[in-house]
């Protein structure tokens, strides 16, 4: 199974992640990579340099806008007491590093456009909705997959955001993460790991940073509050480096991304990236992406159970969309017959070993049921790949399976149902269309 895990032992950050991906790829994917970036938005310009971290090498993405590359400032103890109402931390975005790519709640509502009038002497912030977000992202020229991880990756930010500042989603007004360059990052580590096209995604413990970090609206603790609320659930620790080491941006990839979080599975190594930070640390400031395989015949997985009879439709509903979003492989329901002859129903998730404790204690917070039952599995599986197929409707993407001297093929769903709105016809009608 082709398996990739991240090292996020100094936090990670969009342009950390994107470089760490974009180090996996043969050169001439690179280039393509670089050369699509460089196309989506107008104005962003997309490149890579090498850096050198500890006398380890790897690779910092710069990202300009209109030619200039935002900064951020991490506040030390004295800047802290002393300068918490210094005038010139409006004067400073983000790095592409641990940048803080905050984005805080507009108490006024006003909506600025990013302005592109060449004014950048004093970097004004720009305020951002959801609906722009999503808006840009719906002209980019990219996969449906790209564009629905992309728009996932952001709610996943403006509900955290919406959450910290008693508001709503829609209200919400992104400031730096709303940018071109963060969008820039997000677009870019969707369509890498679109390109990547592994089966199974994780990531280790996530170091977070200690101290303070300066953003739009003054002097934040670490984790700032966005970034804690999205990392909820994750396995996550501080520590002694001083210093924002995970963004909100890059808590909301390795959330929407990771399928588990814990440590290296036992994989053949193929590819490691190294994507470095703009800062120096006394411990390297990169992000580290194994690629490789795992055994791809075999695989470990729990399943968690049980039974229900007090529940509502709509609240295993709800149930079913937090394990989701705690990371369970699968999550589904049988209709059972319980005791005093009440119809019920049976909810099981399906999880990495790694994940069963966090899973089941969102079973218990979210159900219920006062016990879970636990079963330790082996399963199957076949070893799946991607690739593009160019058709006489438009590019498609197609999953193949092989194992145990079995293959199988099919067109993924999102493509195919895209294809279906746009021709008027119905899934099997096109899909006989497109097999000719």
């Amino acid at each position: 199974m082709k398996t990739l895990y991240f090292e996020c032992g100094m936090g990670a950050a969009g342009d950390m992640l994107t470089a760490a991906l974009l180090e996996l790829l043969p050169e001439e994917q690179k280039q393509a990579f670089l050369s699509k970036m460089n196309a989506l938005i107008p104005g962003v310009c997309v490149s890579t340099e090498p850096a050198v971290k500890c006398g380890i090498t790897g690779t910092h993405m710069v990202v300009t806008v209109h030619g200039e590359e935002e900064e951020s400032v991490d506040v030390h103890d004295h800047e802290h007491h002393h300068h918490d109402h210094d005038e010139d931390h409006e004067h400073h975005h983000h790095d592409h590093d641990e940048d803080h790519e905050h984005h805080h709640h507009d108490e006024d509502h006003e909506h600025h456009h990013h302005d592109h009038d060449g004014d950048h002497e004093h970097h004004h912030h720009h305020h951002t909705s959801m609906a722009d977000v999503v808006a840009l992202l719906d002209r980019m020229d990219v996969s449906e997959t790209v564009r629905a991880d992309a728009q996932a990756v952001y709610q996943l930010i403006a509900k955290a955001e919406s959450e910290v500042h008693g508001t709503t989603v829609e209200a919400i007004h992104f400031h730096e993460v709303g940018s071109l360059d963060a969008v820039a990052d997000v677009v870019g580590v969707c369509l890498l790991m679109e390109m990547i096209g592994a089966d199974r995604i994780a990531a280790s413990p996530v170091h977070v940073g200690s101290g303070y970090v300066r953003c739009a609206h003054g002097v934040l603790p670490v984790p700032a509050p966005a970034t804690a609320r999205i990392l909820m659930g994750i396995p996550t620790y501080g520590g002694r480096v001083e210093g924002e080491l995970c963004t909100p941006t890059g808590a909301a990839l390795l959330r929407h991304f990771s399928q588990g979080f814990g440590d290296r599975p036992l994989m053949r190594v193929e590819k490691i990236g190294y994507g470095m930070g703009k800062k120096d640390f006394p411990r390297a400031n990169c992000v580290r992406a194994f690629l490789g395989e795992t055994e791809d015949s075999q695989d470990e997985i729990v399943k968690l159970e049980c039974n229900l009879d007090d529940m509502t439709g709509e609240d295993i509903g709800f149930a079913m969309e937090q394990l989701f979003r705690e990371g369970a492989r699968d999550v589904f329901t049988q209709s059972i017959g319980m005791k005093k002859s009440r119809p019920g129903v049976l909810l099981t998730v399906i999880c990495s070993p790694e994940d069963e404790d966090r899973l089941a204690r969102c079973m218990l917070l979210h159900t219920t049921t006062l016990g879970i039952r636990r079963t330790p599995c082996t399963r199957y599986v076949m070893e799946r790949q991607f690739r593009t197929v160019e058709t006489e409707f438009g590019p498609v993407q197609v999953k193949h399976a092989s194992g145990m001297g079995v293959e199988k093929e099919k067109i993924e769903y999102e493509d195919l149902a895209r294809l279906a709105r746009e021709q008027n016809l119905d899934l099997a009608a096109l899909r006989r269309k497109l097999q000719k």
